[in-house]
C-alpha cells in the first residue's frame, strides 16, 4: 500500500479538451461545456487541471478522434507543458472508443480519460453508503467491460477512486472478461441484499402515511442548500459539481401542519453515463415513489433551459409518471440583478407551477412551502378552496392560528374587525372551526 500512498501524494496533472462537433447534436455552448468539464475535473481532488481548450472537429476520425493536424497541435502543447509541471492525463469531454483511447495514449504518451470515466471516478470518490459504493463499482465494471484496456486490480481497492487516474497495474493491457462478469454477479447479489433492507425500511415508513417530496435537478443547482434550509439538516452543500451523491431523507412540517418526507437526490448532468443511470435506478426510486417533485433550477446559469431539458430527459428515462405533480423551483435569484429578479418574481406570480427563490437567503421560501402544501392537498384529494373570514379585532388566538398555518392570502383591518382571505383544505377548515 506504500505505492498507493506515494501515488496519491500529489494530484495528477491533467489537460481538458472539449470536442466541438460543430453541429446540432448538442444544445450546449462549446465554451460553457468546456467550463463544465473543467468543473468536473476540479470536483476530483486527485486531479489538477493545467489547461483546457475547445477542439473543433468537422469530421471525427474513427481511429484517432482528432485529425492529424489537431493531434499534432495538442501533442506539441502537451510537450510544452511537460517541460514545466507536466501533464500526465488528458480528459476528453465526450465519448471515446477503446480504439481511440489506445491510439491517442500511444500517440501522446499520456493516459486518456473520457467523460464517462471521469464521472465514474467522481462518484467513486463521493459514495458513502454501502449501496452507493456497490452501485458505482457495478457501473464501473459495466463501463470497463466494453473496452478491456485497463487493469482491473482496482476491484480490490483500498482507497477512493476506481484506478483510472492512478494506482498499480496501470500498464496491463488486458482484463479477464469472465472474471469481470463474475465480479459483477457478486456485486449484484450484494446490492440485492442492500436494496431489500432499504425496501423493508420503506415499508416501515409507509405505515406512517407521510407524503414524499423529492428534490431533483442539475448538479450544483442548489438542492442540498435548499434541503438544509427547509429541514435544518447539515448535508454537505458546496459550489461544486456532485458535492453530494448519496440520497438523504428528512421529515419536515409544512406551514399548514402537514408532515412530509423531503428527499434530496443525486444531481443530474448532461450526457450522464447510461451505466450510472441504470446503476442508480434503485437509489432514485424515491423519485419514482414521490407524491410531488421539486425541480430545482439554477436560474442564474446561462444555460438553465438546456439543463432543465437534460433533467427532463433523465426523469423520462427513469420512468417518472407524467401525472406526478411537479413544481419548478427557480433557485439562486440572489445572483441576479434587482431588475431581473423583480421580473422573475412577476413571472413566478403569473406562471402556475413555478416558484422563484433563493435557498441561500431564504427569499421566496414561504411562497414555495404554501405551493407545496396546495399541490399535495390536490394530489392527495384534499382540494384547496378560498374563503372570506371576518374576525373580531380581539380574536388574536384564531387569527394567529391562521397565520401559523400559512393559509392567509390577504388581510385587512376594518372598523368591525379583521377581514381575511384564506386558502385552506377541508381538514384545516374543520380544525379552525373547532378552535
Amino acid at each position: 500500500m506504500a505505492e498507493l500512498s506515494e501515488t496519491r501524494e500529489r494530484p495528477t496533472r491533467a489537460y481538458v479538451i472539449h470536442p466541438d462537433l460543430g453541429n446540432a447534436r448538442t444544445r450546449r455552448s462549446p465554451e460553457l461545456a468546456l467550463d463544465e468539464a473543467v468543473a468536473l475535473a476540479h470536483a476530483l481532488p486527485a486531479i489538477e487541471v493545467t489547461g483546457a481548450e475547445v477542439a473543433r472537429l468537422r469530421n471525427p476520425d474513427a481511429g484517432m478522434l482528432f485529425s492529424k493536424g489537431k493531434r499534432e497541435e495538442i501533442g506539441e502543447h502537451l510537450k510544452a507543458v511537460a517541460e514545466g509541471e507536466g501533464a500526465e492525463l488528458v480528459l476528453i469531454d465526450g465519448p471515446v472508443t477503446p480504439v481511440q483511447q489506445r491510439n491517442l495514449e500511444k500517440d501522446w504518451g499520456v493516459k486518456i480519460l473520457d467523460r464517462t470515466g471521469l464521472i465514474l471516478e467522481i462518484f467513486a470518490d463521493r459514495a458513502q453508503t454501502r449501496e452507493g459504493v456497490l452501485q458505482v463499482e457495478l457501473a464501473a465494471l459495466a463501463y470497463q467491460r466494453t473496452r478491456l484496456v485497463r487493469a482491473w486490480t482496482h476491484l480490490e481497492r483500498q482507497r477512493g477512486g476506481l484506478g483510472f487516474v492512478g494506482g498499480p497495474g496501470e500498464t496491463q493491457i488486458e482484463a479477464d472478461r469472465r472474471a469481470i462478469d463474475e465480479q459483477m454477479v457478486r456485486l449484484r447479489r450484494q446490492l440485492e441484499r442492500v436494496v431489500k433492507t432499504r425496501e423493508l425500511h420503506r415499508k416501515a415508513r409507509a405505515k406512517v402515511p407521510y407524503p414524499i417530496v423529492a428534490l431533483v435537478g442539475y448538479t450544483n443547482a442548489g438542492k442540498s442548500t435548499l434541503f438544509n434550509r427547509l429541514t435544518g439538516a447539515e448535508v454537505l452543500a458546496q459550489d461544486q459539481l456532485f458535492a453530494t451523491l448519496d440520497p438523504t431523507m428528512r421529515q419536515m412540517v409544512l406551514p399548514g401542519g402537514r408532515q412530509v418526507i423531503l428527499s434530496d437526490t443525486v444531481g443530474f448532468i448532461s450526457d450522464l453515463p447510461h451505466e450510472l443511470v441504470a446503476a442508480f435506478r434503485a437509489t432514485l426510486e424515491e423519485v419514482l415513489a414521490a407524491d410531488l417533485i421539486l425541480h430545482v433550477r439554477d436560474i442564474s446559469h446561462p444555460e438553465t433551459e438546456e439543463q432543465a431539458g437534460d433533467v427532463g430527459e433523465i426523469l423520462e428515462s427513469l420512468g417518472v409518471e407524467e401525472d406526478v405533480p411537479l413544481i419548478e423551483v427557480w433557485n439562486k435569484i440572489d445572483a441576479l440583478s434587482p431588475e431581473t429578479r423583480a421580473a422573475l418574481r412577476r413571472t413566478d406570480a403569473r406562471t402556475e407551477g413555478v416558484q422563484a427563490i433563493s435557498a441561500l437567503s431564504g427569499e421566496g421560501l414561504d411562497e414555495l412551502l404554501r405551493s407545496v402544501d396546495a399541490h399535495l392537498a390536490e394530489a392527495l384529494d384534499e382540494p384547496v378552496e378560498e374563503a372570506e373570514l371576518r374576525l373580531p379585532a380581539e380574536d388574536g388566538r384564531r387569527r394567529a392560528w391562521l397565520h401559523r398555518q400559512g393559509i392567509v392570502v390577504s388581510e385587512e383591518m376594518t372598523e368591525t374587525g379583521v377581514h381575511l382571505l384564506v386558502r385552506w383544505t377541508a381538514r384545516q377548515k374543520a380544525e379552525f372551526e373547532a378552535l
